[in-house]
């Protein structure tokens, strides 16, 4: 009997319990509010400083984004001049030809005459004059041959090396050596922009970290008062803990405005330079479902930096 009545008991006090944890923490949420209106001035201040820290490496992301696309784009115009041996017949040109256009990591093959490179010459200002005093045409057979798209650096060296070494063949030009010098660079880029982020996500969480201790220690007399009440450390807590999230997730909307308006900001320039290469270039933004995170990451930051802070000023402030 009296284990029926514990028990009974037990299972009403649980409702009661979880209603007055949830009573507790809209007070956090409410008094932590309060307090943020309360100093609108510094409040912005804190929220601008740590936009602004996120968005510099959203911002280099963005650039780097398109960056890449910029290479992969120009990729796509890169091509291997296969220069074959002065005084040649076109026949083994375009069978050499014919043969390169059956590999896989082959998209295209063009044969060029002579003819059509001494026309070239001629168009070009300086060289007119010159080739009619030429009683024969010095040019060799060339074959331009396009790669396929997205062929990485080691069947690229493959498919080289296979072009050397066919016969008639006198000198081969690669001329995406460009591509491996600008992947090397994006590389470093990326690196770099990591870096940048876990410093500057470390700056956000010590301007957080900061303003709940400066809020602490301007409260200590109230913290005093409310543990004299019988107040416990946790509910003394919620209120900084509810502060330094509305910071972080604050930031985090500022820094993903800053990067929608710079977004704005290049999509003119960019369309313009993609209209010079034949539209081949494309400015893409970053992805919808990054910039919904970074409010969300920039909320657990500012959660983090205002624990950090909460355990050792509040035990100074007692």
């Amino acid at each position: 009997m009296a284990r029926a009545r514990r028990e009974g008991g037990t299972a009403r006090t649980r409702p009661r319990r979880l209603a007055a944890w949830l009573e507790q923490h809209a007070w956090g949420l409410m008094a932590s509010l309060r307090r943020l209106g309360g100093r609108p001035l510094g409040s912005l201040l804190t929220v601008t400083v740590m936009g602004f820290a996120l968005a510099l490496p959203l911002t280099f992301a963005l650039l780097l984004g398109n960056l890449q696309r910029l290479g992969s784009a120009l990729g796509e115009t890169q091509a291997i001049s296969v220069f074959m041996q002065v005084g040649g017949n076109g026949s083994a040109a375009k069978a050499l030809a014919k043969q390169i256009h059956q590999r896989d990591d082959v998209a295209a093959v063009e044969v060029r005459t002579p003819q059509q490179g001494m026309n070239e010459l001629a168009r070009m200002q300086g060289f007119g004059e010159a080739l009619k005093a030429l009683d024969y045409n010095p040019l060799p057979w060339v074959l331009v041959v396009r790669p396929a798209t997205r062929l990485d650096a080691v069947r690229a060296k493959i498919l080289l090396d296979w072009l050397r070494a066919q016969p008639g063949v006198d000198r081969v030009q690669d001329d995406g050596a460009w591509r491996k010098r600008l992947d090397a660079l994006l590389e470093v880029g990326t690196r770099a922009v990591l870096m940048l982020a876990a410093l500057l996500a470390l700056a956000a969480l010590l301007v957080v970290g900061n303003s709940v201790r400066l809020d602490i220690q301007g409260r200590a007399d109230e913290i005093a008062v409310l543990r004299l009440v019988g107040a416990s450390p946790s509910f003394v807590r919620r209120p900084y803990l509810y502060a330094g999230l509305w910071y972080g997730l604050a930031g985090g909307l500022v820094a993903m405005m800053l990067t929608l308006l710079l977004e704005w900001a290049l999509a003119g320039p960019v369309s313009r330079l993609a209209a010079s290469y034949g539209g081949r270039l494309e400015f893409g933004g970053l992805p919808a479902w990054q910039l919904v995170l970074v409010p969300l990451l920039a909320a657990l930051l500012g959660w983090v930096g205002a624990r950090l802070v909460c355990a050792r000023q509040l035990q100074r402030a007692e």
